[in-house]
């Protein structure tokens, strides 16, 4: 292992950095902070390049570990680790990060320094939460990274964004109040650690491990969002400006399912056995019932507000069923859904800077004055709706040949989900696509220029590359995974 502590960078470049551009102030010096935010996104995410190229793909134990003492007198560590389940996050998050800072370059006009920051800040706060190996300072950065995308969404956000914005934070801090009395449970339990590796080996009884099940089911059931917790995201994402929608999507979506491979699966396996056909049922709800609701939306963030609902249920139905390809594939599935959602709003966002309207029925005939636009949004609506050689069908693929070997009905429900996909990506596309030029707005609209031509480029190499070649992404979690289903198959009772 390297002596450079790789994941401090990760966490704290961005973090620091975003404050060096709240420093900046005011928007006299507008030009300066985009650039300065610029250069810490890249820097952030050069610092988790070696990441990646360092990283061991055959062991499933922690790799690049910083472990310093914090508050001794409870035990509590700046305790910091990745394995193949966590390291693409940190990459993906920093990636999201540089496409997010590129995306808000001409759009914002007021408090840009502010708004830089908020982002670069959160990104590093993410890298935290990906990277904690220790309860409390997984709790304080799982809170804290609430709190840029609450001032996001209610300072820079649409018309009724103090709703969106308030009722995404009491959803979430209710589901984390409970898992913090899981995790004190747990820290009494052990005999006084906070050590998320600790808590994996705990032995506890069937009545504790349920209820622990259940609060972190609560707390990362709102995160993702499960059906019926969800009702909280098409609010925050209509109301989101774009930079806010794509993390939120790419990245914020992800803390929840990530939640459930490092805590509720390893720390209690026997209540997760038992209440699996619970989550599964919830995922199946939200795979189907909400791609039905995707396919009435009339406004196009709504819309792609719910297929990340939808998308992310294959993620949760993937983890339950216990089996290699299953998590394997839900892993995969987060990371196509990172970039392909996330290009998805960025599609919308350009037409929205253009527009100023959401609505599906502004639109019409856009590939007549925006043909560079056509041709991504094109691929992204396709990936969005899991056609093969994007990397939307790689995981989704995955999770249903995992279900058929372990149901086949529920790979059968599972897979009607390809259908819903296609039917409202591609009815979306071409009604705002397709077809004679609409109104005047959609006559008097310019393509695509080169910074978002260069964001939507780099997102769809992304796509293709996964969806062609998805080796790089699955061996790095192949050991990690095999070892967490041996730990889970074995009782803790």
């Amino acid at each position: 292992m390297t002596d450079i502590p790789l994941l401090s960078l990760a966490i704290w470049v961005p973090i620091l950095g975003g404050l060096l551009v709240l420093a900046t102030g005011s928007d006299r010096n507008a030009p300066l902070a985009r650039m300065l935010a610029f250069a810490v996104a890249v820097a952030g995410f050069v610092v988790t390049i070696p990441l990646y190229t360092g990283f061991d793909t055959t062991t499933s134990a922690m790799q690049f570990v910083e472990l310093t003492s914090w508050v001794p007198r409870f035990n509590i560590n700046y305790h910091l680790g990745v394995d193949g389940l966590s390291v693409l996050f940190v990459i993906l998050n920093a990636f999201i990060t540089i496409l997010v800072v590129m995306a808000g370059w001409q759009v914002i006009q007021d408090k840009v320094a502010q708004y830089m920051a908020a982002f670069l800040i959160m990104s590093g706060l993410m890298n935290g939460i990906f990277s904690a190996l220790d309860g409390v300072l997984f709790y304080v950065f799982f809170e804290a990274s609430l709190i840029p995308l609450y001032l996001i969404i209610g300072i820079w956000g649409g018309a009724n964004r103090v709703y969106a914005a308030i009722k995404f934070f009491l959803y979430t801090l209710l589901g984390s109040l409970l898992m913090l009395i899981a995790l004190l449970y747990l820290f009494m339990q052990s005999g006084g650690s906070f050590s998320i590796l600790d808590w994996h080996q705990l032995p506890l009884p069937i009545e504790p491990q349920i209820l622990i099940f259940l609060a972190f089911l609560i707390a990362f059931g709102v995160k993702v969002p499960m059906w019926p917790v969800h009702t909280w995201l098409p609010d925050a994402h209509v109301e989101a400006p774009t930079g806010g929608s794509v993390v939120l999507a790419a990245i914020a979506l992800k803390l929840g399912a990530y939640g459930f491979l490092r805590f509720s699966l390893p720390i209690v396996p026997d209540a997760a056995q038992q209440l699996a056909p619970l989550v599964i049922t919830l995922s199946l709800i939200a795979v189907v019932y909400i791609g039905f609701v995707a396919l009435v939306q009339a406004d196009m963030k709504k819309l792609v507000a719910y297929s990340s609902i939808s998308h992310m249920g294959f993620v949760t139905l993937g983890f339950f069923m216990f089996n290699p390809l299953g998590v394997e594939g839900a892993l995969v599935q987060m990371i196509s859904h990172g970039f392909v959602s996330g290009a998805m709003f960025l599609c919308i966002g350009v037409l929205y800077d253009r527009m100023h309207s959401r609505q599906i029925a502004d639109y019409g005939g856009v590939v007549n004055t925006m043909p560079k636009f056509a041709a991504f949004f094109m691929l992204f609506a396709m990936a969005n709706s899991g056609l093969p050689a994007t990397s939307g069908f790689v995981g989704e693929f995955m999770v249903v040949l995992g279900a058929v070997q372990f149901n086949f009905w529920i790979g059968f429900v599972a897979a009607t989900t390809l259908i819903l996909g296609a039917a409202y990506s591609l009815w979306m596309y071409k009604r705002v696509v397709f077809g004679k030029v609409a109104n005047k707005h959609v006559a008097e609209l310019e393509d695509i220029n080169g910074r978002e031509f260069a964001f939507l480029a780099i997102l769809a190499v992304c796509v293709l590359a996964m969806g062609l070649y998805p080796f790089p992404f699955t061996e790095v979690m192949h050991a990690s995974v095999n070892e967490l289903l041996r730990h889970v198959a074995v009782s803790k009772l």
